[in-house]
C-alpha cells in the first residue's frame, strides 16, 4: 500500500478521502508528512507535518461530504481545540521539539460533485486553543 499517492486530486479518484486530499494539498505546498493519525490518551491528530523551514504543523482535517451540517472548518470546536492541543503536547514531548516552532492548522475538504474543494486555515488557533 502506497502512503503518498502520486496521482492528483480529481472527480476520477473513487474513495478519496478528505485526509488524503489534504494530505496531497499539503504536500504539494512543500509539507513533509511526520506523522499520520496520531493517537495517545488526550486525543488524536490527523496529520503531523513540517514546512521547508522547519515549523512543525499539527493538522486538524475535516470532512464534508455535503453541506447540511456546514463547512468542515466551522466543526472544530473549543473542545476538538483542546483534545488537539493535549496530543500536541504529548507529540512534541515524545518527539523532543521543546525548541520547534509549533503551529496549529485547520484543512476543511468539502465535496461538491465528488470534487474536493481544499480550504487551508494556517494558524487556526494557537497554543492556548484560542
Amino acid at each position: 500500500m502506497k502512503l503518498f499517492p502520486s496521482f492528483p486530486i480529481a472527480a476520477t479518484r473513487p474513495g478519496l478521502s478528505g485526509e488524503d486530499a489534504a494530505l496531497e494539498h499539503l504536500r504539494a505546498q512543500g509539507l513533509t508528512l511526520l506523522s499520520r493519525n496520531y493517537r495517545c490518551r488526550g486525543g488524536e491528530i490527523d496529520l503531523v507535518m513540517r514546512t521547508p523551514d522547519g515549523t512543525v504543523v499539527f493538522v486538524e482535517v475535516k470532512e464534508r461530504r455535503t453541506g447540511t451540517h456546514g463547512q468542515g472548518f466551522e466543526a472544530v470546536t473549543a473542545g476538538k481545540r483542546r483534545r488537539l492541543l493535549q496530543a500536541a503536547q504529548h507529540y512534541a514531548s515524545r518527539h523532543g521539539l521543546f525548541e520547534a516552532a509549533l503551529r496549529f492548522d485547520v484543512v476543511s475538504v468539502d465535496w461538491k460533485d465528488g470534487s474536493p474543494n481544499v480550504r487551508w486555515d494556517q494558524g487556526a488557533f494557537d497554543a492556548s486553543g484560542r
